[in-house]
């Protein structure tokens, strides 16, 4: 504990308001959940179902809790120190590489075993209600959690030393973690039961990823095998698959804290005409749109401030996004083809349900990183001063920079219509059910844009902007499908249907009768709970910026 990074790392951590609020919350959060199915009379049941579905939902809310939380911070930690100078100070320090890396890496650790110690009182009372075993089950669910936050914190520490802003390596370390926790399981889900090299590789990357391990612990690990029984042993190959990637991730990033992280050579490159003929018909496929067209100049019926959005941010622009848009276009037909032709036994409603969690994950996951940043991004960087002496009014200022949001999820939006046109196609009843999921999917889409961008214009910094959004969202959208996850025990219907009403994805996924989610009727509820919020943040959200917009 000589190491002084540690020291400045953890104690600048639980120095903020916001660290001690996390810490109560997630205390309060998990006591919550053990007392509302603590027994009200002096019996327990011998079979332990009590403790079993409490368990439950401890464990998949802790795990969700680590997964959002832990990543922030490794995220920032070097890249704000390459911005602001001071990492140019540590290299040239008596300390070495070594000694940064795990200074960095052990204050994080410090502060996320300090969250997960918060939940060590309920999951002695859930080990005290009987039917759970110590050893077997507590135990490795912590040793589990515990390999989590090591993988997410190295993760994070070497997204940070390649990434240029803040903004970009909360964004990168995201997508990674959503890459390794949920998108790595969907090739096993496609080929589980047959027989194969690509099966055999789909079934060995699932173990990338801790929700199977965490599942089996929880006696869920038959949940999506459609009928097939999962091989045991899933917590100890994450174990060992997890911490050999941490190490590797250690390795990569320790090497790169020298001089050289600070340089950023270019390569020259060549002509497109002087390359092979396979490599110009692909080029010629993925850059429709010309990364190095010459821009023509901004139209006077233009708002300038979205064309500048448009040209200065490296994230969303229009190339990079129609090819994600064409992949999950791609990915869309396939899975409707696929379930009409038989090659999965899956229904209309199933194949429906996987296009939207696709497309309110894409939602979710881009929305923060791109609205929350409008304002504070202005204000750390010193630009905000220099719209305050345009002659441009605080409205054509704010209309002009949430367009620029607008017009990228009207592109996500795009994603899986393909999809959709074919589930109509195949099903000429469902015309009227689609539509509403596509009136879902837009009220969806704006409500998270406004909701981002009126938490994000309260902050100075972009950072703990996008941090705080993906916190709201993650409240909104998560932890509601926790309390449907112990639908029936410990929760009843009518609980879990007041809760889903505020839950745009679950709201949806009743809507096209995904199943779980048929015998819930959230509409219009919900959206009367998405006007009223989203007319609020827009009230703040404008008032903010018209205050910002006086002189000082």
């Amino acid at each position: 504990m000589n190491n002084p990074i540690i020291r400045r790392e953890l104690f600048g951590i639980l120095q903020s308001r916001r660290a001690l609020a996390l810490q109560v919350a997630i205390a309060t959060t998990f006591a919550f959940l053990v007392v509302l199915r603590w027994p009200t009379d002096a019996t327990i049941g011998i079979g332990g179902s009590q403790s079993q579905e409490v368990f439950r939902l401890f464990g998949y809310g802790l795990l969700a809790t680590v997964i959002l939380l832990v990543p922030a911070f490794p995220a920032t930690t070097i890249v704000r120190e390459k911005r602001s100078g001071t990492l140019a100070l540590l290299l040239n320090s008596p300390m070495s590489p070594v000694a940064i890396y795990f200074g960095k890496l052990f204050g994080v650790l410090g502060f996320a075993l300090m969250l997960l110690g918060m939940t060590l009182p309920a999951a002695a009372a859930c080990y005290a209600m009987g039917g759970i075993s110590f050893q077997q089950e507590v135990l490795v669910l912590f040793a589990v959690l515990i390999v989590v936050v090591v993988q997410c914190a190295t993760l994070g520490l070497l997204v940070s030393s390649f990434a240029g802003t803040t903004d970009s390596a909360l964004r990168i370390t995201y997508g990674l973690v959503l890459l390794c926790t949920v998108i790595v399981l969907g090739p096993h889900l496609f080929l589980q039961g047959q027989d194969g090299i690509l099966a055999t590789a789909a079934a060995r990357l699932r173990h990338l990823s801790p929700i199977p391990a965490v599942m089996e612990l929880l006696r869920h690990s038959g949940i999506g095998g459609e009928g097939i029984v999962a091989a045991s042993g899933a917590p100890a190959r994450y174990i060992t698959i997890g911490l050999g990637t941490s190490i590797l991730s250690m390795a990569v990033t320790i090497s790169r804290l020298n001089s050289s992280i600070f340089d950023r050579s270019r390569s020259q490159g060549l002509i497109t005409d002087d390359r092979e003929l396979s490599t110009r018909v692909v080029r010629r496929a993925v850059f429709l749109v010309d990364p190095q067209r010459r821009k023509s100049s901004i139209s006077w019926l233009t708002n300038p401030v979205m064309v500048k959005e448009f040209r200065c941010r490296r994230f969303g622009r229009i190339h990079w996004l129609l090819r994600m848009v064409a992949a999950c276009a791609v990915l869309s037909l396939l899975l409707s083809i696929a379930s009409t032709t038989g090659t999965m036994d899956w229904d209309v409603e199933t194949i429906g349900g996987i296009l939207v969690v696709l497309q309110v994950g894409l939602i979710v996951l881009l929305t923060p990183s791109l609205a929350a940043g409008l304002i504070s991004t202005e204000q750390e960087s010193g630009g905000w001063q220099l719209l305050q002496m345009t002659p441009l009014t605080a409205n054509k200022i704010l209309r002009g920079k949430l367009m620029s949001v607008v017009w990228t999820l009207i592109l996500i939006l795009f994603a899986t219509l393909p999809g959709y046109a074919v589930m109509m196609y195949i099903d000429p009843k469902m015309k009227l059910q689609i539509q509403r999921v596509l009136i879902c999917l837009v009220s969806t889409a704006g409500f998270s844009l406004i909701v981002s961008a009126a938490v994000g214009c309260f902050f100075k910094r972009t950072a703990p902007a996008i941090i705080t959004s993906y916190l709201v969202l993650f409240a909104i959208y998560a932890l509601t499908l926790l309390i449907w996850l112990g639908r029936d025990a410990p929760f009843g219907h009518s609980a879990v249907e007041t809760a889903l009403k505020i839950n745009p994805l679950a709201t949806t996924l009743s809507v096209i009768k995904a199943p779980g989610f048929e015998s819930y009727e959230l509409l219009p509820a919900n959206w009367w709970f998405m006007g009223i919020a989203s007319a609020s943040s827009a009230i703040l959200l404008i008032t903010q910026t018209w205050r910002l917009m006086r002189p000082r």
